[in-house]
């Protein structure tokens, strides 16, 4: 009886945060609320299901985030790269291979906050529409996402669940990990990319560049990574770690600008900055699938999809990927990963196979399929609000027409070399 409350609430839950995407932390939360009042999740529990680690990695990194983008290095990078661009075509992908860079360590919409602003103004002082460039630093900055640890919320989610750290993206059991499939993936659909933008061919002429007085937010985003692969080292350390390392970060920044006279407003806006909308989401799932799991629903979903990919390892690979493709193109792809984790690890399980060929396809498939269509990322929601205020109301067919072969080029490569990388681990 208890089994069947959950997943009539899991699924209540779940269609009301598609129907209502405006309110999908009011739903987690009223779902997780509703599984503690039905008696799945005791209330002594509800504390010990949510990834307390996660949640601070996902705060501190979007503090300082905000305090690197108020800092304008990002820009000045910008500058810097279309000083060298001959003309519109390699300006247009050297920008989107720059968004993709910092999206490796940096929330991807906060990468689009950054590099966005600097393609419109190239396009502007060009004479041209800033629609196709807009485009291509979003779905090269949901691309990267999954490169690193913290280059996303997904990943992010991914290290907590499976207890991998910032160096099991590049390597993790003498293998190459996910750092690499992306990259990959990244190399073929800029080729793609490349290929599509064959008739800007208009030269570019320099901008000035922006003027950077304060470094110690670059010195901090920095210093986060290198704090990051260092705890990789220690073993044994607190389950927390990376999430109070990414906290005191944040702290000894805005400590540093209430000391040097930058007020007090600094730190409310950079405050005002961390979205809680989306750490209240995060929480209010961990309950409803950590009520879930102990009911025993995510053990039989695992169960099915082996039933239904018929025992066969690569069939089962597949429709992780593909179906992760799928969803992810038309769903926000958090709370779908967040279900999703625990399935495929129970898959492996069952299997009896290394968790990360499916971990690390489903990875490739929600976020790099993110990029299909204009409501499948958040940052593409963001691209696509920065172009509206500019006056270009940009529609999916246009959008899909640079996002579909970029998405199919990154995923088709990540799903090959994947399986040729893990599938001899199975």
């Amino acid at each position: 009886m208890m089994e069947k409350i959950a997943i009539a609430l899991f699924i209540a839950t779940y269609l009301l945060l598609l129907v209502l995407p405006k309110f999908r932390a009011h739903i987690a939360l009223l779902g997780a609320g509703l599984f503690v009042v039905a008696g799945i999740v005791p209330l002594s529990l509800v504390g010990t299901l949510v990834d307390w680690n996660v949640i601070l990695m996902i705060a501190g990194t979007m503090g300082i985030v905000s305090l690197f983008i108020a800092s304008r290095m990002p820009a000045l990078l910008a500058d810097l790269i279309i000083e060298r661009t001959p003309n519109i075509r390699w300006a247009v992908v050297a920008l989107a291979l720059f968004a993709g860079i910092i999206s490796a360590f940096v929330d991807n919409v906060a990468t689009v906050l950054m590099v966005a602003p600097v393609a419109i103004s190239v396009a502007n002082k060009q004479g041209v529409s800033p629609v196709t460039s807009v485009i291509a630093v979003a779905i090269s900055s949901n691309l990267q996402g999954a490169a690193t640890l913290v280059g996303d919320a997904t990943s992010i989610l991914l290290g907590g669940h499976a207890h991998l750290d910032f160096l099991d993206f590049f390597f993790v059991h003498g293998r190459p990990g996910l750092f690499w499939i992306v990259q990959a993936g990244a190399v073929v659909a800029t080729t793609v990319l490349f290929w599509v933008l064959r008739s800007s061919t208009q030269s570019v002429q320099p901008q000035g560049r922006t003027q950077v007085e304060d470094y110690f937010p670059t010195l901090l985003l920095a210093s986060m990574v290198v704090l990051l692969i260092l705890a990789s080292f220690v073993p044994h350390k607190p389950a927390i770690t990376n999430g109070l390392i990414c906290v005191f970060l944040l702290i000894v920044g805005l400590l540093r600008e209430v000391l040097s006279g930058g007020g007090f407003k600094v730190v409310r806006d950079t405050v005002a900055n961390i979205d809680l909308f989306t750490l209240l989401l995060l929480v209010g799932l961990f309950v409803v699938v950590g009520g879930l799991t102990q009911v025993g629903v995510i053990d039989r979903f695992s169960v099915l999809v082996v039933k239904l990919g018929q025992g066969n390892i690569f069939l089962i690979y597949t429709l992780v990927v593909w179906l992760s493709v799928l969803v992810s193109g038309f769903v926000d792809n958090i709370p779908y990963v967040a279900t999703m984790l625990p399935v495929v690890g129970g898959v492996a399980n069952l299997l009896g196979v290394d968790a990360n060929l499916f971990y690390f396809g489903l990875l490739v498939g929600a976020t790099l399929g993110g990029n299909i269509t204009p409501i499948g990322a958040s940052a593409n929601i963001t691209a696509l609000g920065l172009l509206r205020k500019e006056g270009y109301e940009v529609g999916a067919g246009e959008f899909m027409r640079l996002s579909v072969p970029f998405t199919l080029a990154a995923v088709c490569t990540g799903y090959v070399l994947l399986w040729l990388v893990w599938g001899g681990a199975v």
